[in-house]
């Protein structure tokens, strides 16, 4: 889902990196009213979890995988804003970090994922949510969130002028969809798991603080994943990568710099599983920290008003 960089036309990304900007200051702005340091391990662990979830690559289609984007489960455990402030901050990681989509298009993809994909798949949940509907709004939410970005990002390729055969285009629509329905059915799972464990966690927004049984868990899946899920995910190109290929535009790729974390394996180790692990923790300790540094900023900007 995440594009790289050189995928998009100059002027489609400048345009959506200014636009980046003032979204996600609106929206962190938003996010900081109400948050206090309550929520601020939840939102550190829940950032972490999904980074990690979205290593773990699997088949959608012959020779094309997805994963887990997460915008719908972080909207319904932080609420919206946090959520958004959180995707970001696991967007522009992964371009920085570990060189996962590209960095002059990190502004198109922190629209498509940060801000409209966790917009798209809380609606469902903010109608429904608290009824009989609720796993079906679940679902929905996971499902519209894949497909909002995946428009999106289909959207700036064609403005890109990205030539894409009927066939080609449908058989990317076709990949999506089941990357959505799948994207929707797992965020049902961890949402179930997640309420079994703590039942007044979400619907009582009841924040998990650090040492609580939930915390603890959420933390450990997320190390279970970057350790050892790491080992079975599949390596085969993502929708979006597998379209560029198809188009002939895989070939623009570039890379501005490297990093030792580069494309998720620590460059200087020499066992391929510790090279994956050691990457994944990483990631999940600068997640972790980013998002509670902000929280900890929100919380005593909150205090002080």
């Amino acid at each position: 889902m995440h594009i790289p960089d050189g995928f998009l036309a100059a002027p489609v990304w400048g345009t959506l990196d200014a636009a980046a900007v003032p979204a996600v200051a609106v929206i962190a702005r938003r996010a900081q009213r109400g948050f206090d340091e309550s929520k601020v391990p939840l939102l550190g662990v829940m950032g972490a979890f999904v980074f990690a979830a979205q290593m773990i690559n699997f088949p959608v289609g012959v020779g094309t995988t997805g994963h887990l984007v997460g915008g719908t489960l972080l909207a319904c455990t932080l609420g919206p804003g946090p959520a958004a402030v959180a995707m970001t901050v696991i967007i522009a990681i992964q371009a920085l970090v570990f060189q996962d989509g590209g960095i002059l298009a990190l502004g198109p993809n922190i629209l498509n994922m940060a801000v409209f994909g966790v917009l798209a798949g809380y609606l469902p949940y903010a109608i429904w949510g608290a009824g009989p509907r609720r796993k079906t709004a679940i679902f929905l939410g996971g499902a519209l969130s894949v497909m909002v970005s995946a428009l999106l990002a289909l959207s700036e390729l064609l403005l890109s002028g990205v030539r894409m055969p009927g066939p080609v285009l449908g058989l990317s629509l076709l990949l999506f969809a089941v990357s959505a329905a799948l994207e929707g059915a797992i965020t049902v799972a961890v949402m179930q798991a997640l309420e079994t464990i703590q039942p007044d966690f979400v619907r009582q927004r009841q924040p998990a603080r650090a040492g609580s049984s939930l915390f603890g868990i959420v933390a450990i899946a997320a190390i279970l994943l970057a350790c050892v899920g790491v080992l079975f995910a599949a390596t085969s190109p993502d929708g979006i990568n597998r379209l560029g290929i198809q188009t002939g535009i895989a070939s623009r790729v570039q890379t501005l710099f490297t990093t030792p974390f580069s494309g998720y394996q620590t460059t200087f180790v020499q066992s391929a599983w510790v090279r994956k692990a050691s990457s994944g923790l990483a990631g999940l300790a600068i997640i972790y920290a980013a998002c509670i540094g902000l929280g900890r900023a929100a919380a005593a900007r909150n205090r002080s008003l």
